[in-house]
Order: structure tokens, then sequence, then C-alpha cells
């Protein structure tokens, strides 16, 4: 594997990605959270860094489609919700 770019949070992400026990993927993908949102309030006071802020959109977004896939979340992002 290539070097990461931005290793801080790649790293903990890559780790969700490739976790195939659903009992540990749960804390998995917290840890990817919580490291890509201290990333995301860092870059907030800094102007540069626009390739990263996508990087780190994306890598949330790949999360949300794990948390659906795997773990059963709901599409929040469809408009809807079915409840009972």
């Amino acid at each position: 594997m290539s070097e990461l770019r931005f290793p801080i949070w790649q790293r903990p992400y890559l780790d969700a990605l490739v976790e195939l026990d659903l009992k540990t993927l749960s804390q998995r993908i917290a840890t990817a959270e919580t490291a890509i949102f201290l990333r995301c309030r860092a870059l907030a006071i800094n102007p540069d860094g626009q390739q990263e802020r996508q990087a780190l959109d994306d890598a949330l977004f790949g999360l949300r489609c794990l948390k659906r896939q795997k773990l059963n979340f709901p599409n929040w992002e469809a408009g809807h919700v079915r409840v009972g």
C-alpha cells in the first residue's frame, strides 16, 4: 500500500473499511469518525487544505454507507424514515 496522505485520520478510516467482525465494526467506525471530526475542527481555522477537506467529506460519506450496509443504520438522506 502506498503512503497515506493524511494518516492521522485515514488509518482509522481504512481500519473501519476492512473490518469484517460486525461486533468490532461499530467501534472502528466511531474511532474513524472521531479522528475525522477532530481533523475537520483543526482545518476550520486554516484557509488551506481544500483537498483534505474533500477527502474528509468523501470518507464521511463512505462511513455513512458502511453503517447503512453493514450495521443497518437508516438512510437519513432519503428524506423519510419509516417508524414502526
